[in-house]
């Protein structure tokens, strides 16, 4: 990694965020998923 000097904070904060946001957009992905497999499920046992 190069050095940062004083910017070092403020690029890792950056960097968390990112992840941050990646991470929340993964888990949202996932739990969307989930809910339309089961709404499917649900359905095709209807019939």
């Amino acid at each position: 990694m190069p050095e940062l000097g004083k910017y070092a904070t403020e690029v890792l904060l950056a960097y968390a965020g990112a992840i941050a946001v990646l991470a929340g957009l993964i888990a949202v992905t996932i739990a969307q998923g989930r809910a339309v497999r089961d709404r499917l499920r649900r359905m095709e046992g209807d019939k």
